[in-house]
């Protein structure tokens, strides 16, 4: 009897072991096989360690809401080609899109009340600052982007917009779930679509020709605004429509953000 339960014991621990051997062998193919998404990750964040690794900021500059008052951070060609500045101005970790973000506490310039982490068109190479006319060539903007963030109370953000001399011409404006298309000081000219998700990517498109600026969303006409003047220019990204006057909290986490994840400009 001992030797017999001595050898149904040793099968015992036999079968047990091998159990675990099988097992152990199961877990390190898996972990072979399946992708590691943390060094994924990394791999991503360390491809892209400036937007303009994303996005082509060539003929750009950015307006940050950072600096002193009414005179924010802006930053030019070359230094833009690897500037980055978390959270304001970041590239995303997958590498695919470039968020701008403006807190409602920030810093504007001396013509707006509003922060903003923005886009502005430039030429030859950075050097110039671009001034087109509505009524010579075509000159169109298309910007893929995704409104992500809203500031509290007053929850309005522009992601895209047409500026002529000292003021905006028509802008891509969320407000609330609301996505309008402005025409100069009537915010709600035209309603996009009273349903937007935070997070929706879409296609905003300008066209301007012939004294007038065809609006696009998705591809599909919305609406045509009537301008003319020479002094106009393109603009994308964050430009926050609260601050803390009329949001709360007056913080750095109280902010409006947009995704960018394409930018496009042509003259002809």
């Amino acid at each position: 009897m001992p030797s017999t339960r001595t050898c149904v014991l040793a099968g015992v621990t036999a079968v047990v072991s091998t159990a675990v051997l099988t097992l152990s062998a199961q877990a390190a193919t898996q972990a072979a096989t399946q992708p590691d998404t943390s060094a994924a990750h990394e791999r991503a964040a360390a491809r892209c360690s400036s937007p303009s690794e994303i996005l082509d900021l060539t003929d750009w500059k950015l307006t940050l809401p950072t600096g002193e008052d009414e005179d924010p951070t802006e930053i030019t060609q070359p230094e833009l080609a690897t500037f980055s500045a978390a959270p304001w101005f970041q590239a995303d970790a997958a590498c695919d899109a470039v968020r701008f973000r403006a807190a409602v506490n920030g810093v504007t310039t001396g013509g707006s009340s509003y922060p903003r982490a923005e886009l502005r068109e430039m030429t030859n190479g950075g050097e110039d600052e671009a001034a087109w006319s509505t009524t010579e060539g075509t000159h169109t903007l298309v910007v893929t982007e995704a409104f992500t963030a809203l500031p509290k109370e007053k929850p309005q953000v522009v992601g895209a917009q047409v500026h002529g001399g000292d003021d905006d011409v028509t802008v891509f404006r969320l407000d609330g779930s609301k996505l309008y298309i402005t025409d100069g000081d009537d915010s709600r000219h035209h309603l996009v679509t009273d349903d937007y998700e935070l997070g929706t990517e879409f296609e905003a498109k300008f066209v301007a020709e012939d004294g007038e600026i065809d609006v696009y969303y998705n591809g599909k006409p919305q609406t045509t605004i009537s301008h003319d003047g020479d002094t106009n220019y393109f603009k994308a990204g964050a430009y926050t429509q609260a601050n803390c006057d009329n949001s709360d909290p007056c913080a750095d986490g109280n902010y409006g953000e947009v995704r960018i994840s394409g930018i496009e400009v042509t003259h002809s």
